[in-house]
């Protein structure tokens, strides 16, 4: 048995809007035991002083993409033992930021979530979906629009993130096949996107009887849908249908929202990719198509925030970063959604709803007993200055994941 006490903590826990001063916390293992305004003894546990430092939750990022070796998705060429190692580096690095768990949006498997629960990766816990579905032409159809053919066997997209299915019988296979396989949850592509070559933002992706047979089939499991959704119209086909988080979600409207909040579904807001993409996009040669449509969603993304929690709707926390040179800027996501929201709102998403996401109320994005021990020690009050954690971990002192410390400059 191992134990750590933390004293003298400002406390964030998450539902409080401002800091708890004087709090004691004790760790066992890799459970947070009891939580007390009062001096907690514990003999022979490791002791440390925090000096009115803040502790926190940990944070969650619901929307990754571990796999995403390179800006383009269209990356199918890249060997699967490279992008693994840089899935192992992403992942690293998220956790020195301060993530402590993170939902894969399309391309981690069972080997990656595998490997960071025997420690063989320092990463965060990895909630994955495996490959992502699409229609063909769709979203996460990468194949230019020269290319012909039939698909085959593999249904290939050009993209490890993703996989082809049409029609109800293919998708119910494929929901299928991930469920097989491990998944937490079945992503899906209901809409057209930026990164995709041959479809519209504004193209409808999935029949209503696909999106059926495929939130049937993850419903059956124990597990939900997730889908990839910029317009109203899209939103609301999924919403309807049983979608439970609707990612992106840029160009919502009130009565989507309001559908949405009826549904009760999540909505997932990722405004940090298109100011990567924005920034970076020229200089690493992302398609000229691409470019053009990350205008015709970025501006959009806080209003849709505003939106969302105006009608009640609950909102989480992604990034849907890619590539080396994109994943660091994770954390600017705070900054980002602070023209839209207080620093309290956001921090709230990135624990407590992304918790609820991930189907992990109690254990996850909370400072309370019986809680996985997934906690930060920030040099400062992130409740005032949202940039203590919009960096690469620099306001980070002490990283703690599943009562195992990853850091710490106490």
């Amino acid at each position: 048995m191992t134990q750590v006490l933390f004293k003298n903590c400002n406390l964030l826990d998450g539902k409080n809007k401002t800091l708890q001063p004087g709090y004691w916390v004790l760790v066992q293992d890799n459970l947070i035991q009891e939580v007390s305004q009062k001096e907690i003894k514990a003999q022979g546990a490791t002791v440390i002083d925090l000096k009115g430092k803040t502790l926190m939750p940990g944070l969650i990022d619901a929307h990754v993409h571990v796999t995403a070796a390179e800006i383009d998705l269209a990356n199918d060429y890249i060997p699967t033992s490279e992008v693994s190692v840089q899935a192992a580096r992403f992942m690293e690095d998220m956790l020195m930021r301060g993530f402590t768990s993170i939902r894969d949006a399309g391309g981690a498997d069972m080997g990656l979530a595998s490997a960071v629960k025997k420690g063989l990766i320092k990463g965060p816990r990895l909630f994955y979906c495996g490959k992502a579905l699409s229609q063909t032409g769709g979203h996460g159809d990468f194949r230019k629009p020269n290319i012909g053919g039939d698909l085959c066997s593999c249904a290939c997209s050009n993209s490890n993130i993703s996989i082809i299915a049409d029609g109800i019988s293919e998708v119910r296979k494929a929901a299928r096949d991930e469920i097989r396989k491990g998944a937490t949850h079945i992503k899906i592509m209901a809409s057209g996107g930026v990164a995709s070559p041959t479809d519209r933002v504004t193209n409808l992706q999935y029949s209503v009887e696909e999106i059926r047979a495929i939130v049937e089939e993850a419903t059956d499991a124990g597990i939900y849908v997730m889908a990839h959704a910029y317009t109203p119209e899209a939103i609301i086909r999924c919403a309807e249908n049983g979608v439970r988080t609707i990612e992106h979600g840029n160009r919502l409207n009130e009565k989507a929202a309001d559908i949405m909040a009826k549904h009760k579904a999540y909505l997932v807001p990722t405004l940090v990719i298109y100011e990567a993409l924005a920034n970076l996009g020229p200089k690493l040669h992302y398609p000229p198509e691409s470019l053009q449509k990350i205008q015709d969603v970025r501006t959009a993304g806080i209003q849709a925030i505003k939106i969302a929690r105006s009608r009640g709707v609950k909102i989480g926390f992604g990034t849907d970063l890619l590539g080396i040179e994109g994943q660091t800027w994770q954390a600017k996501e705070f900054t980002i959604r602070a023209a839209a929201e207080s620093a309290f709102d956001t921090i709230y998403s990135a624990t407590v709803v992304n918790a609820e996401i991930l189907n992990q109320p109690g254990k996850l994005g909370t400072i309370a007993a019986g809680a996985y021990a997934d906690l930060l020690v920030v040099n400062g009050d992130p409740l005032m200055d949202a940039s203590l954690l919009a960096g690469q971990g620099e306001a980070l002192d002490l990283i703690m994941k599943d009562g195992v410390v990853y850091k710490n400059k106490l």
